[in-house]
């Protein structure tokens, strides 16, 4: 037990449940805020489906409202370990899609808001604990684990670092991502060697990297403030109970459904990150009560007028460079989703952090999630059977994350919004490859 907290000690700066000063829990909020980047989910919607500049902005400020009382519930209330939720980027193109074919946002609104009701049910019957006990061993989890990690790298690449804006070209982002990295790295490091002084730049290394990029993207010209003197200072999110209503379309429910049941794989891989890195044991009863979370946590979004929530992994990553798993950071995080709903000037700064500093923190932040999945699994033995069932959902992640668009058109309209998960797609094969492949006979 004595060799086991000193692990825990030498890895963890402050743990889940270690008292830290108010002051420092706010600013360790705000870089939890500033990597997660909620706002691109509201705004690939938005752009989509051709919303109003008005109908987008106040899109992106319900999001974060949703975020944050989500967090809030399942950080306080049900699963009780240090993770923020926001918007997935699951159900996009069902979300487009219903959108576009049916009444609006209100056809959205109404279909979340069931599949919210019908997770939550499902967390109260407690039958989800014993999927995951059934079907997820460590094996499975901690492939899971890699695989977020994995898919998530390519999007941070694609879209925060390999691209042109108006203000910098692709080199000049490739660039300012690398240096934002390095800057992250550098500063992480710094409490490795150095304990004493270390420490305080060792938990603050996010924060540091994202106002030392920001500041860089300046100097290059990188920095484009007309939004934030655009943006109201107080102004108010459109709630779908006042503002759209509720328009209950059996087709949407009925694919709403099913992607709330992805949704719940792709967020039990966060779970599991985030207890790996943590180094706390996830058990039966919070997985349980982690779904009725999400169920409530989904319902309140719906009802704010954003779309369905999740566990975020990028918390997982950000945990393990800076050594900081303190639940009230997390408190503080949430209250900070809450007051950016409220203040456009506020959310309109955070949204000019520009893509290629957020896309060199999230770089290192993935890298991070996907050996945090190995860890969990290096202790396990290796024969082919492992082999096979760590390697083949990773070729099938790779292969969805690269499949060409017009191949994925020719599926049905169902089977395109499951390949826009790898995650999940890759989560089940993972399950079903555990449980098909049969164990060696022991001699």
């Amino acid at each position: 037990m004595e060799a086991s907290n000193q692990v825990k000690k030498s890895h963890l700066t402050i743990g889940v449940n270690d008292p830290i000063p108010l002051g420092q829990a706010i600013l360790l909020g705000l870089q939890h805020v500033l990597a997660m980047d909620v706002y691109v989910v509201p705004f690939i919607i938005a752009t989509a489906v051709s919303m109003s500049p008005g109908d987008a902005s106040s899109l992106i400020q319900s999001t974060f409202l949703g975020a944050g009382i989500a967090s809030l519930i399942q950080v306080l209330f049900f699963l009780k370990i240090p993770v923020c939720q926001g918007p997935s980027f699951v159900p996009v193109g069902a979300i487009i899609g219903i959108y576009l074919g049916g009444n609006g946002m209100s056809t959205v609104l109404g279909a979340s808001l069931i599949g919210a009701i019908a997770i939550t049910i499902l967390g109260y019957t407690g039958i989800y604990k014993y999927i995951v006990r059934t079907f997820i061993p460590t094996i499975v989890s901690g492939t899971i684990i890699m695989i977020v990690g994995l898919t998530l790298l390519p999007s941070a690449f694609s879209g925060n670092i390999f691209i042109e804006t108006a203000e910098l070209t692709m080199n000049q982002n490739v660039l300012l991502a690398s240096i934002t990295a390095a800057i992250l790295i550098l500063f992480s490091m710094l409490g490795e060697y150095f304990p004493k002084l270390g420490k305080v730049f060792r938990i603050s290394s996010v924060i540091i990297a994202l106002v030392l990029g920001s500041t860089i993207a300046f100097a290059m010209g990188g920095m484009d403030f007309a939004s934030v003197s655009e943006a109201s200072f107080l102004s108010l999110p459109n709630f779908a109970f006042i503002d759209y209503g509720f328009t209950f379309d059996l087709s949407a429910i009925v694919t709403m459904l099913i992607i709330y049941m992805v949704l719940l794989a792709e967020t039990t891989g966060t779970w599991y990150a985030v207890s790996s890195v943590t180094e706390e044991t996830l058990s039966d009863e919070q997985i349980n009560k982690g779904v009725i979370g999400e169920g409530f946590g989904c319902l309140i979004a719906s009802l704010v007028g954003a779309t369905p929530v999740t566990g975020y992994s990028t918390n997982a990553g950000i945990i393990s460079i800076t050594g900081v798993a303190s639940k009230v950071v997390f408190v503080a995080a949430s209250c900070w989703f809450i007051i950016l709903s409220f203040f456009g000037k506020l959310s309109a700064l955070i949204n000019a952090v520009p893509a290629a500093v957020i896309g060199g923190v999230f770089v290192v932040v993935c890298a991070i999630i996907m050996l945090s999945g190995f860890r969990v699994i290096k202790n396990e033995s290796f024969s082919e059977r492992e082999l096979y069932i760590i390697g083949v959902p990773i070729i099938i992640a790779l292969g969805l994350i690269f499949m060409p668009a017009e191949l994925k058109g020719q599926a049905p309209q169902f089977i395109q919004y499951l390949l826009d998960s790898p995650i999940a797609v890759s989560a089940i094969m993972a399950v079903v490859m555990n449980k098909v492949i049969p164990e060696p006979k022991k001699v």
